[in-house]
């Protein structure tokens, strides 16, 4: 067996050792042929995935069913945060083509579900929101029944327009991950604001309430657990109906360290609270990501939904 984890890359000089991953957490190299002919449509496409440039440990598993996460707008970030592999620095010119060629490959794969995310692009005058409603645009001509879900950076003083355009574009989940709890924000998110993330997804609701929101939480970065049960319930307030919770990973020794890696036990208590809480929605184990299994879930939600409709229409 190809283990990811068991050939771990050289440490530099003067670098702490990392935590040994526990057994929980190790996954399979990707090898099937699906996974190869998912990476190849990427290529031929020059779209960038979220899955190969964060690393994601779950890659080998969702290309090998060709799901993949598109990530627009190029990939280089104008930010720097401590737990993302994403490359820094200065962005290049936003691809006109790039809609079509989302579509495309939607089209390709035979997708009921996509999840389409971006890098930070703090160098837009709108953040990249129209780049986003072009992209959903795109989908909604050429694959009108693959249902979009978006997982867009927080338009750092550009949220109220660009909030406002892309759910006029009625993407079916607005996803913005809180990523950690707000006192390791100034250490983990820098370059964001807690409550500013928080206030986004709130102007989503009240834009239009049909719209399923959610957000994500990395847990194993020194976060109490009295912290992460206040984030869900600032989550309740902001209306949020999908809260997802999987382990940190450290991509590199110069990233933020793993402090604990969070056994599945707890993953399950936290999902019980969150389910207690209210959210339509709740995904806590230590491989799950914010679009881990997001077609399956997305259909949950909305069953989830329903029947909650059909009880106030019985009473």
């Amino acid at each position: 067996m190809n283990d990811l984890s068991s050939a771990p890359a050289p440490r530099p000089e003067g670098q702490p050792e990392r935590q040994r991953k526990p057994d929980w957490i190790r996954v399979k190299a990707p090898t099937s042929k699906g996974y190869g002919e998912t990476r190849q449509l990427m290529r031929d496409l020059g779209l960038n995935t979220v899955c190969e440039e964060a690393a994601c440990p779950n890659i080998g598993e969702c290309w090998t069913k060709k799901h993949a996460t598109v990530m627009i707008l190029g990939d280089v970030c104008t930010r720097a945060c401590a737990f993302c592999n994403v490359k820094t620095g200065m962005p290049r010119k936003v691809d006109a083509h790039e809609p079509e060629h989302v579509a495309e490959a939607a089209a390709k794969m035979g997708l009921e579900h996509i999840v389409i995310t971006s890098v930070d692009r703090d160098d837009l005058p709108d953040g990249g929101a129209s780049q986003f409603v072009k992209v959903i645009e795109a989908l909604r001509r050429t694959t009108p029944s693959t249902t979009i879900e978006i997982l867009t950076p927080d338009f750092r003083n550009k949220m109220g327009r660009a909030v406002e355009a892309i759910v006029t574009a009625r993407p079916d989940v607005y996803n913005h991950n809180l990523e950690t709890v707000p006192r390791l924000y100034p250490t983990i998110r820098p370059g964001a604001r807690y409550y500013a993330s928080l206030r986004l997804l709130e102007q989503v609701k009240r834009h239009d309430p049909s719209i399923f929101t959610k957000s994500g939480v990395m847990l194993g970065l020194g976060e109490e657990r009295l912290e992460v049960h206040q984030v869900m319930d600032d989550m309740r307030c902001a209306d949020i109906d999908f809260l997802t919770m999987g382990q940190y990973l450290q991509p590199t020794p110069r990233h933020a360290k793993v402090i604990e890696f969070v056994t599945p036990q707890a993953f399950g208590a936290y999902g019980a609270i969150a389910r207690s809480k209210g959210f339509l929605q709740v995904a806590a184990s230590p491989l799950t990501r914010s679009s881990y299994h997001a077609g399956d879930d997305f259909r949950q939600m909305r069953a989830a939904r329903e029947a909650q409709l059909a009880k106030v229409r019985q009473v």
